[in-house]
């Protein structure tokens, strides 16, 4: 059977072990061939050795969303490979330092903003003038419930990511006649090595086991349980696929019912 994403090119931003690792991957197992850019060059070249063992091709990328230049010239790379960009996923992110408000350096609150909003709008505007000229093509910014559910310390990611999900709106209403549509994919806890070792980390200063930490946190889920990047990599690959044909300028939360957006 022919997969989801069959001859579409396909640029991953923030790559690596997690969310960025099994969207690259998945796509790859639905036909896309890849550009996989972030930061640590090697870390891109190792993926995309696992994405060429499933069929497809790859192009590892030194990419860097908040310095223009490397966002143009990763763009040109990818254009000159394979002629083409039919969908960006924007997975690159900071996540704060977790101070409270009269405490922080609101330079770091700039460099927290600097990279989910402003970082991910230049690689944006940067593939989006290529999609135009293509005909359309489809954006999907990662982003998170914490764009919606304010909690203590997260002042930083959570104002960098509700700007980012209006941006998300704006987009959509102004790239939309160009045939380009643009979501927003909005987790929870994304299980994984990290997050485990965050609930360790909070269960042994609390005195509780992790298993304690765990079912307090994935009792908050209408599912009872915290879901992993590989499935919810699945949401990103609807969005990135002709089912999700009329969709655009939306924001679908994926965190097994910890939150719920919308009316």
């Amino acid at each position: 059977m022919e997969g989801l994403l069959a001859g579409k090119v396909a640029f991953v931003s923030g790559v690596g072990p997690g969310m960025g690792r099994d969207i690259s991957l998945l796509f790859a197992e639905h036909g896309a061939d890849l550009v996989l850019g972030a930061r640590t060059l090697e870390r891109c070249e190792a993926l995309a050795a696992e994405v060429e063992d499933r069929g497809a091709k790859a192009l590892a990328v030194w990419l860097d969303v908040t310095d223009p230049d490397s966002c143009t010239t990763a763009v040109d790379a990818a254009v000159e490979r394979f002629g083409r960009i039919d969908v960006l996923v924007n997975n690159a992110f900071h996540d704060g330092d977790f101070t409270r408000f009269l405490d922080a350096d609101l330079d770091s609150w700039r460099h927290t903003t600097e990279v989910n909003l402003w970082g991910t709008l230049t690689l944006t505007q940067r593939v989006a003038a290529r999609m135009k000229e293509a005909g359309g093509g489809r954006i999907v910014m990662i982003n998170s419930m914490s764009a919606v559910r304010t909690r203590d310390r997260f002042g930083a990611y959570t104002a960098s990511k509700a700007a980012l999900a209006a941006a998300t709106k704006s987009l959509a209403v102004e790239l939309g006649p160009h045939g380009i549509r643009v979501n927003g994919v909005h987790p929870g806890y994304i299980w994984g090595d990290a997050v485990e070792a965050y609930f360790r980390h909070q269960a042994g200063r609390r005195g509780i086991t992790f298993e304690e930490r765990y079912d307090e946190v994935a009792g908050e889920t209408a599912l009872g349980y915290l879901p992993h990047s590989s499935e919810i990599a699945g949401t990103v690959l609807f969005l990135a696929s002709d089912l999700a044909k009329p969709v655009t300028g939306q924001a679908i939360h994926v965190n097994c019912g910890h939150w719920f957006g919308g009316a």
